[in-house]
């Protein structure tokens, strides 16, 4: 195949980012006729960025957190903080983002800089229990239900403030739409129904 010049290629290349969150693996740039060392001149030249090993985007440093999680992560499940803010449960966004994987994904693809990732493997056969969707970016990221989200604060509330804990049960049980069935059935599932019986069953 002849190797394209680059004032052909590039619409191509931004057709396929605008197609993929802005961020890109490598495999989807070879068919468009580049190669692995066209795109390492490309990276030289500054047309494209590199993210990380096999990853590739244009105009990097000027994306958003935002836009960076939904190019690389569209899998991913927000948990934890990161969940509690989208539900507004805390008032800031937190600076690290939480987001529920299966146990088996590569550990690689959280290695990176920015923006900082904190990943919660879980088992395949939980990890789609309860979960939702919101909008976000040009599309929407997967989130955990709230009944199920409280399960999971309470399984690892070791990794949240005791005051932030303590906001986000409150909030929990004031909220009018609160399904306490699925709330157990979750409990039972995440193994924290004695967490969830002696931290809020009384006020349900």
């Amino acid at each position: 195949m002849r190797e394209k010049k680059k004032e052909e290629i590039l619409p191509e290349i931004e057709k396929v980012m605008r197609e993929n969150g802005g961020i890109v693996k490598a495999s989807q740039l070879y068919p468009l006729g580049l190669t692995y060392r066209s795109i390492q001149g490309l990276v030289a030249d500054k047309i494209l960025d590199h993210v990380k090993s096999g990853y590739y985007s244009m105009n990097y440093k000027e994306k958003s957190e935002e836009s960076i999680i939904y190019g690389l992560f569209p899998d991913a499940i927000f948990t934890m903080d990161t969940a509690l803010y989208y539900y507004g449960y805390i008032n800031q966004r937190p600076f690290t983002w939480s987001i529920a994987v299966s146990k088996n994904t590569s550990k690689s693809r959280f290695k990176i800089d920015y923006p900082v990732i904190h990943p919660y493997y879980t088992e395949p056969e939980v990890l789609k229990l309860g979960v939702a969707a919101i909008p976000f970016e040009e599309g929407t990221m997967q989130i955990y239900e709230k009944e199920r989200l409280i399960c999971e604060c309470l399984k690892y509330e070791e990794r949240l403030e005791r005051d932030v804990i303590k906001q986000v049960l409150r909030r929990f049980i004031e909220e009018p739409e609160k399904d306490v069935a699925k709330l157990m059935g979750y409990a039972r599932e995440r193994k924290v129904v004695a967490k969830v019986q002696g931290r809020i069953g009384v006020w349900l």
